[in-house]
């Protein structure tokens, strides 16, 4: 959410930032709202103030035996209690279409973000490694596996629609060898703390990481909309500092979590309804950090080097882009993304995005820290990344280092949870 005092400072910055984004805000709106909210409020504490001076002119025309007094000041009193909750109703009201109003808004955009529509104003910031050169026509992850017999999208549209997979042996253990290696590298090697959390989260935790109200239709509901299905760990982990005031020993607070994913794209995506690229569930190992302030843009820096960690140790060619103004998410003031190469697909594809969030997230979910003691609490900023999305790491792992044979070799970085099998398919 925006921070309303620069809404009422300077609404036209305000306004002019989020056009970068594409989105319109109406500030004269917004103004005739929050005057009207002021204006109901006040009447509200002048009609408050007038019924307690009642009350104690009730108390002591009743003290004073003023028998008469004391039934005109309560008949006064029922009328302005009567006005009192009519005044709540008009108040609740206007609040109601503020909240709307805001939390419509997306964040503001950092300064140096790139101008931009969309992902072709992207802006390239470095490159690692080097595209593998094959001399003969490399096959997609999906045929890889299916031609081991070991993915079979037929049998998991049977089970549960499009847009699902069953993997099987060692392409299934491969799948977890590469969870288990991100998350252990993270926990160990990055100062994560290891966490495990709730599949489901209710509509609280979704709004106050920016999913609510925007994404209600990308999001699997349970129970009538009770709880959703998590679109992304980010949620319930950047949750833990919500209703909190952090000590400055505390900071910072780094999370990371392994869990599954479900989102409930609508489209079709063309020939990426067959394979693991854009799937209703998949697995990401999710980095959260919360910051003090002036912190978080090294923090971005290194939750970014972390993720990048993961494709080095396996040996992935990829890049990093800075993203423009549209193409930049809801709650994210900058976002960085990395992009592994797809030899099927001959470019460069997302496999991460680290974003720091300012205080966006931090004031829905009034997560805060002290900065000092004795100083009043301020508002943290948080940052999230894939660290990485484990499926599109399986597809680059099979695309990148296959075999003329059919065979893929498996990085040395896995030989731990791989019990010897460093070379999948026809060849091993």
């Amino acid at each position: 959410m925006l921070d309303p005092r620069l809404l009422r400072a300077d609404p036209q910055a305000v306004a002019a930032n989020l056009a970068r984004r594409g989105v319109a805000f109406d500030a004269a709106r917004y103004a005739r709202l929050e005057q009207a909210r002021r204006e109901r409020q006040t009447a509200s504490e002048e009609r408050r103030a007038e019924r307690n001076r009642l009350s104690r002119q009730i108390g002591a025309a009743k003290a004073a035996g003023r028998d008469g007094d004391a039934r005109r000041h309560l008949e006064q009193a029922g009328r302005l209690d009567a006005g009192l909750t009519e005044d709540g109703k008009r108040l609740a009201a206007v609040q109601a279409e503020l909240a709307e109003l805001l939390d419509a808004l997306p964040n503001l955009l950092d300064p140096d973000v790139p101008d931009g529509a969309d992902e072709r104003a992207n802006r390239e910031l470095r490159r690692w490694g080097e595209p593998p050169a094959f001399d003969f026509a490399p096959r997609d992850h999906a045929a890889l596996g299916e031609g081991w017999g070991l993915y079979d999208g037929a049998r998991a549209a049977a089970l549960a629609g499009a847009r699902f997979a069953v993997l099987q042996g060692d392409l299934a253990r491969l799948h977890r060898a590469l969870g288990q290696f991100m998350l252990e590298l993270h926990a160990r090697e990055h100062g994560y703390l290891e966490c495990y959390v709730p599949y489901l989260a209710n509509a609280a935790s979704l709004r106050g990481t920016g999913q609510l109200p925007k994404f209600r239709d990308e999001l699997f509901a349970v129970e009538d909309g009770k709880y959703f299905l998590i679109p992304t760990a980010e949620v319930p982990l950047t949750g833990l500092a919500g209703d909190a005031i952090l000590e400055p020993a505390e900071l910072p607070r780094r999370w990371v979590a392994h869990t599954p994913c479900f989102r409930a794209e609508a489209g079709s995506y063309g020939a990426e309804v067959r394979g693991l690229i854009r799937q209703h569930q998949f697995d990401k190992v999710e980095l959260v950090q919360a910051v003090a302030p002036e912190d978080s843009d090294a923090a971005l820096e290194e939750l970014t080097g972390h993720a990048e960690a993961v494709l080095r140790r396996l040996g992935l060619p990829y890049r990093a882009v800075l993203l423009c103004a549209g193409d930049t998410g809801f709650a994210a003031a900058r976002t960085v993304d990395l992009e592994v190469w797809l030899p099927s697909q001959n470019r460069y594809r997302e496999i991460s995005s680290c974003s720091n969030f300012r205080d966006f997230q931090a004031r829905r979910l009034r997560a805060r820290y002290r900065p000092a003691a004795g100083q009043a609490p301020r508002l943290l900023h948080t940052l999230n990344g894939s660290g990485l999305a484990v499926g599109r790491t399986l597809v680059a792992v099979l695309e990148n280092f296959q075999r003329a044979d059919g065979a893929v070799d498996v990085p040395e970085c896995l030989a731990p949870w791989m019990d010897g099998r460093m070379r999948l398919g026809a060849a091993a």
